[in-house]
């Protein structure tokens, strides 16, 4: 199992801050947050891209994902169709020039009848999957707001039936649906992608905390990946046949300092998180506080 975090955690921070910050705490990876308030987003051109991708070689640090915020469930009219097509080949573009094996995508349905969000998602979600097949992008649908459990953001990848189009597992949000860690990854294994994990105190205060101090069931969310569930077989399994996070599976931690100013400050935190998440995964520490 391999660790990133997201640049969410550490808003605005320049490339080669992450990039020290990644090495001083021991991860392999980053979730780069895509927005204009980021250094790297879909707006910067060929030579800002060609710069970041080689930082990162050089620090042997990967780029794990380009966390984009298109809504793909979203109510558009023609013009916002052609908006959000264009929003999704350039995030799909963005991450082959860096190098990225994943581009994040919210659902966004809102208060929609789900199914036409669910049928709008996966009609979008299918045009963009030949591009990112072109240029070996997976783009990850994220268990969040209107599909925030892996039920729900199953009725959308299920009829998309392509192997580029997949699941991102927000543990938050899943939890917050009152959906039990070994149902989600049931559900989400034959579309898994790579997880994210977080903690807050209770449903009612999401405010980021240290991995291991707040309420989300880690432990039990680790201990289903590396298993591989009955029944779970679908449509577009991964490359190895198999449906389970295993060796070479990612973890990323995203901890979100942007929304929350007042949350303590991620990097001190990274290097506890990461040893903490490595106990859990080994299953010889409790589910306590990574600062402890």
């Amino acid at each position: 199992m391999r660790f990133a975090f997201s640049t969410l955690g550490v808003p605005g921070m320049p490339v080669a801050d992450v990039l020290r910050l990644a090495v001083e705490a021991g991860y392999q990876g980053v979730e780069l947050r895509a927005h204009p308030e980021e250094p790297v987003h879909p707006l910067i051109g060929a030579r800002e891209r060609a710069a970041v991708r080689g930082r990162f070689a050089d620090a042997g640090v990967e780029i794990l994902a380009v966390a984009g915020y298109a809504r793909v469930a979203a109510a558009r009219d023609a013009a916002g169709e052609e908006e959000l097509a264009q929003e999704l080949r350039e995030l799909v573009l963005l991450a082959a020039d860096l190098g990225a094996p994943y581009v994040r995508v919210f659902p966004g349905g809102g208060d929609r009848p789900a199914a036409e969000a669910d049928a709008d998602a996966a009609r979008r979600l299918a045009t963009v999957a030949p591009l990112a097949a072109e240029r070996g992008v997976r783009v990850l649908l994220e268990t969040h707001d209107s599909h925030r459990t892996g039920a729900a953001a199953a009725r959308i990848l299920g009829p998309v039936g392509h192997r580029q189009i997949g699941a991102l597992w927000d543990v938050l949000h899943s939890w917050l649906g009152g959906e039990e860690p070994v149902d989600t990854h049931a559900v989400l294994a034959p579309h898994l992608g790579y997880v994210q994990v977080k903690d807050v105190a209770s449903a009612e205060d999401s405010t980021p905390l240290p991995l291991g101090a707040g309420a989300l069931p880690l432990a039990a969310v680790l201990a289903t990946l590396g298993q591989e569930p009955r029944d779970a077989h679908g449509p577009v399994p991964t490359p190895e046949g198999i449906y389970d996070q295993g060796s070479g599976g990612w973890l990323c931690w995203e901890y979100e300092k942007r929304w929350y100013p007042e949350a303590a400050e991620l990097p001190a935190l990274l290097a506890p998180g990461r040893a903490h998440l490595q106990r859990l995964l080994k299953g010889t520490a409790p589910d306590a506080p990574a600062g402890t």
